[in-house]
């Protein structure tokens, strides 16, 4: 003769523990009963943070962050309507069921609510001093998961690894997906918007012409006012075809010596 025992137990589960939906969307956290004998369990659904969980459904009310945007599908199911950033936590369905000798279960599911990315800010340096590394980046905050980043050189990808592509094989710098940052050194990779300065690589050596130029400026302009007072730039030359004698005075007679080629006078006087 066998005997059987049935063991009454409320039980359990889940058709997906770890559910997604994008921003707006609706999705629902299914907490299904396999098995309870209680025609009255007590059904709770709790939210996991780091703060600790908190009540969404309690007494056979939405309650808290989802209050107003959430509804429980017979027995236990919970849909949320209008899932937003906030709502991704694990959460948790408990249910207690008095008459049955196994009285409690509970499952957890991972809810993830997707947020589309939004247009990156870009930093392109527009040049770079010849040899030095250039560090470009593309960053958004507002996607989750966080974004994944892809860098184009005319429209073509730019592959992680320069050795595994014909194209980028002599190319030399560092790209990480996850941050979005590309270094480059030295050449150019993004065509015009990139461009290596070549006139960094001898800057004392402009500095040093400036100063060569502006010291002999400055020596000619000297040079120039002490022609000017000592008469070399006279407008107009003092010579014998065109000097004025002075008008007759009274016993003065004026006399031009031919040897000299100047005037000279002499005295006189008439009795």
């Amino acid at each position: 003769m066998q005997c059987y025992f049935s063991v009454l137990a409320v039980v359990l589960r889940t058709s997906n523990d770890s559910p997604w939906t994008d921003e707006f969307d609706k999705i629902e956290l299914s907490c299904l009963i396999e098995s309870i004998s209680t025609t009255n369990p007590r059904i709770e659904w709790k939210k996991i943070t780091n703060e600790g969980p908190s009540y969404v459904y309690f007494d056979k009310k939405i309650s808290g962050d989802l209050e107003n945007r959430a509804v429980i599908r017979e027995p236990a199911t919970l849909l949320i309507t209008n899932a937003t950033r906030s709502d991704t936590a694990k959460y948790r369905c408990e249910v207690t069921a008095a008459d049955d000798q196994k009285s409690f279960d509970e499952i957890v599911i991972d809810l993830v609510v997707r947020v589309k990315p939004v247009v990156p800010k870009c930093s392109v340096p527009k040049s770079v001093p010849f040899g030095k590394s250039a560090e470009l980046s593309c960053v958004e905050e507002e996607g989750f998961p966080k974004s994944q980043y892809q860098w184009f050189k005319n429209r073509e990808e730019i592959p992680d690894d320069p050795k595994t592509s014909l194209k980028f094989f002599n190319s030399s710098y560092a790209l990480n997906a996850e941050t979005g940052t590309l270094v480059r050194v030295g050449a150019d990779i993004l065509g015009r918007q990139l461009m290596v300065r070549e006139d960094d690589i001898d800057l004392l050596g402009i500095i040093l012409g400036v100063l060569v130029v502006v010291i002999v400026l400055l020596c000619i302009t000297v040079g120039i006012c002490c022609a000017y007072k000592q008469g070399y730039f006279s407008s107009q030359k003092q010579t014998g075809n065109n000097y004025k004698v002075p008008a007759k005075g009274d016993g003065v007679d004026y006399v031009r010596t031919e040897d000299e080629g100047d005037f000279r006078h002499k005295s006189s006087f008439v009795i």
